[in-house]
């Protein structure tokens, strides 16, 4: 097949297939690495180096040559200036500490799955952190790549980017709810999520500001947040906390607006 249409199936089929692939490697490799030395992080080093050859094959560095330029203008991995970069990153960075003010006030308002993360109180710190890190990593990795680097941007050769952002993001959600869940509030927050980095990723044509923003953003949930998803109740009435978090929701949300359309004015440099 093809065509627009057809580029656009398989980019998006590679794309739920590459994520997919990448985070039941990592599972697996964790798992072994938890069970048989816990003291010794070594599964970060082996998904490193997959990681490093995943994104050499798919920007171009090595595979079949006559495909390798196609390659690496459908990873959108393209450098931008410092004050781009620094802008569409200090952006991503403040939709997502409202982003993780905002599943807190989900949690405290609605009744949602949440994220059942491991026990991670047994294990070493420096394991612990060093396994927060790559999973950040290799998460934000393989998502921008094969989302917002493939899909999108075969999506936007022939769409309005709003649209393809959308469409992007509504591929993108059954693997979010195998994990999270069918609930339409849980939903509808990662609707925002990858409404967010696809408007980076179209905004600079860039993968790049967007993988760092995404690692920061699961790092900060993997740390902070999600660990205390089984114990988070619903609120009878609202206290100072809530309004604490509302308050990081509106006033970090209306900052990483800001930047963004800051980022969408024309740059000379």
């Amino acid at each position: 097949m093809r065509g627009p249409f057809g580029a656009a199936l398989w980019t998006g089929v590679f794309a739920v297939l590459l994520t997919a692939l990448v985070s039941g490697v990592w599972s697996g490799l964790l798992v072994l690495n938890l069970m048989t030395t816990p003291a010794i992080p070594w599964s970060a080093l082996a998904m490193a180096a997959i990681l490093w050859a995943l994104w050499s094959w798919m920007g171009g560095l090595w595979g079949p040559v006559q495909s390798r330029d196609a390659r690496r203008s459908l990873l959108r991995a393209i450098s931008l200036s410092r004050g781009t970069f620094a802008l569409a990153v200090a952006a991503g960075i403040c939709c997502d500490i409202a982003l993780a003010g905002l599943w807190i006030v989900i949690g405290d308002l609605t009744r949602v799955p949440g994220n059942a993360t491991p026990d991670f109180s047994r294990y070493p710190l420096f394991t612990v952190i060093v396994t927060l890190a790559m999973a950040s990593i290799s998460g934000g990795v393989s998502e921008e790549a094969g989302f917002r680097g493939y899909f999108q941007g075969t999506l936007e050769k022939s769409l309005p980017a709003p649209l393809a952002i959308l469409i992007c993001a509504a591929v993108m959600a059954p693997e979010h709810a195998m994990t999270q869940g069918f609930v339409l509030p849980t939903m509808a927050f990662y609707l925002l999520v990858d409404i967010m980095l696809g408007t980076s990723a179209a905004l600079t044509k860039s993968i790049l500001p967007g993988i760092v923003t995404h690692a920061i953003g699961l790092l900060i949930f993997f740390a902070f947040v999600w660990p205390a998803d089984k114990t988070r109740a619903l609120v009878a009435a609202p206290d100072p906390w809530f309004w604490i978090h509302a308050g990081q929701v509106a006033v970090f949300g209306a900052a990483g607006i800001l930047l963004f359309l800051r980022l969408a004015k024309p740059r000379t440099a």
